[in-house]
């Protein structure tokens, strides 16, 4: 047996395997009879480890020497019949429910973790764009480097139309290239990033290679294409993957519809009853009815001339009356008012009560966990970034808002880190993204879906944040960190300023936002792994 990865299993792994997950062959598949504190381990393992995660459920929980996994595998194969018989009770009862009545809450009560392993990132967006139920995980681009070959070739998704087409060779070059120049410049960027940063005493030398690694990675990824394969780890409940599924079939890209009918597979052998829906006439409707959305939007565009505003973080919308809604909100819950007589109280305060109101709400913050409350959901605001794909993948992970992007395209231009012109690897960096634009421009031409693979992470991108106060708190707060990568956390930061300038009482609380630079992201948190690690060992 192979997996995307080049692994191979002996038929005796195989057999210890089968009893845990849905197939052995196929790049999705589910986990079963497993604890689920097995399952969140593994899962939090996944995004920092290059092994497949059968491998890994393998090697590090079953044939560990400590992990004590004989009493799960034998309560897997002697309950096998029980468990058979009280799953096909609540199937029974799920499908009445749901099928028979449309209750859509009781699909939340049933979940699954599924690994996709072996797509491209178009894929990982797409499963990763969700809101609530559906939690991803995806392989870092900080800490797992994506220069391994399987059988001589890079790991990268070949579109099927476009290799049957007569631009076969110039996508296998161009994306080639790209991944020759990321492996090429990973040691002379991590060997400069040394020397521009020395360590110093108190940092030990394996907190030092791993901070000073994931520098040069991040410094790097903007070389990586959309095609990149990755894996992605899914935990959800029933109703949020009938909401993926008929998303994901109403794609305008083959292999996203493909991942989709494979989840659809693996979802029948774990959660069946929940996930009945998306193959009905139903799903298929809804399915439609959105692929034709999406196509009124793009036949409805306008002729607009191309802007010549570059800028990265653009506040469009507020509201100037938020201040006296979020007090009239704050007070609201110890009232017997309505809440338009609130507001129009808290619009006459004056504004030093409003403050005070404000500042007793939001009172002693210990740390960025402790966010204020519901009524700083009171008032939204709208911006509109323009940044490159690296930080857009980051921040898109942010469900409690509503955010939309643009095509993945090469028209606004890369960013390129000054690290990269000091480390003097700027001219094989720009030559790869350039020959990158160059093909993206003629394949776009035939086949103006697909050519988006090719798009690396640094060109820039435009999307739509709408978020509330409340959000924006822990987005700005979280992203804002040190060790945070520089370009996101310049957009959090430019986020924190505008906000800062329009509403400085309600900005106020947001206490724990750092506006430096840091030379190397990730050396705090290594160092205290360091001080864990020692902890442990006394």
């Amino acid at each position: 047996m192979h997996d995307p990865w080049g692994d191979t299993f002996t038929p005796e792994e195989q057999a210890i395997l089968a009893p845990f997950v849905t197939n052995l062959d196929q790049p999705i598949f589910g986990l079963r009879n497993l604890p689920e504190v097995v399952k969140g381990a593994l899962f939090s393992r996944y995004s920092r480890s290059d092994k497949s995660l059968r491998r890994m459920l393998l090697d590090e929980f079953i044939q560990a020497p400590e992990a004590g996994f004989q009493a799960i595998v034998g309560h897997a194969a002697s309950n096998g019949n029980d468990q058979l018989v009280a799953t096909k009770q609540a199937e029974a009862f799920y499908e009445r429910v749901l099928l028979g009545y449309g209750d859509d809450s009781v699909a939340e009560l049933g979940g699954a973790h599924v690994a996709c392993e072996g797509v491209s990132n178009i894929v990982a967006k797409a499963l990763e764009d969700s809101r609530l139920g559906l939690d991803p995980l995806e392989k870092s681009t900080r800490y797992v480097p994506f220069d391994r070959q399987v059988a001589g070739k890079y790991r990268y998704h070949r579109v099927a139309e476009i290799m049957q087409s007569r631009h076969a060779a110039l996508y296998e070059q161009t994306l080639d290239r790209l991944f020759d120049t990321y492996r090429n410049l990973i040691e002379p960027v991590q060997l400069w990033v040394q020397s521009a940063t020395p360590r110093d005493a108190k940092t030990s030398e394996r907190a030092y290679a791993s901070a000073t690694r994931a520098k040069a990675l991040d410094l790097l990824r903007g070389l990586l294409p959309m095609a990149t394969l990755t894996n992605v780890g899914l935990f959800g409940n029933g109703r949020a993957y009938e909401y993926l599924l008929t998303k994901l079939a109403s794609s305008e890209h083959s292999e996203v519809r493909g991942v989709g009918i494979n989840l659809q597979h693996e979802l029948d052998q774990l959660i069946p009853s929940f996930v009945k829906r998306a193959k009905t006439e139903r799903g298929a409707a809804y399915s439609q009815y959105l692929a034709t959305m999406r196509q009124a939007g793009a036949t409805f565009s306008p002729e607009i001339p191309a802007s010549s505003n570059q800028q990265s973080v653009a506040l469009v919308e507020f509201d100037p009356d938020a201040e006296a809604k979020v007090v009239a909100a704050i007070l609201y819950p110890h009232s017997d008012q309505p809440l338009e007589s609130l507001q129009s109280w808290a619009r006459n305060l004056p504004t030093d009560q409003r403050i005070a109101i404000l500042r007793a709400y939001v009172g002693e913050r210990g740390s960025r966990f402790h966010r204020p409350g519901r009524a700083f959901e009171e008032t939204y605001y709208t911006f509109d970034f323009l940044a490159d794909i690296g930080a857009y993948r980051d921040l898109q992970r942010h469900r409690i808002l509503t955010q939309e992007r643009q095509r993945y395209s090469v028209v606004h231009g890369y960013a390129l880190a000054p690290e990269l012109e000091a480390a003097g690897v700027a001219e094989a960096y720009c030559t790869a993204l350039e020959q990158a634009a160059a093909a993206v421009q003629t394949i776009e031409a035939d086949f103006p879906e697909a050519a988006q693979y090719l798009v690396p992470f640094a060109y820039r991108i435009r999307w739509r944040f709408r978020l509330n106060l409340r959000e924006a708190y822990h987005l700005i707060e979280l992203r804002a960190a040190p060790q945070g990568h520089p370009s996101y956390r310049a957009i959090a930061q430019q986020m924190y300023l505008a906000l800062q300038k329009v509403h400085p009482s309600l900005i106020e609380g947001m206490q724990f936002v750092d506006l430096g630079e840091h030379a190397l992201e990730r050396l705090a948190a290594e160092q205290r792994l360091d001080q864990k690690l020692a902890e442990q060992q006394r």
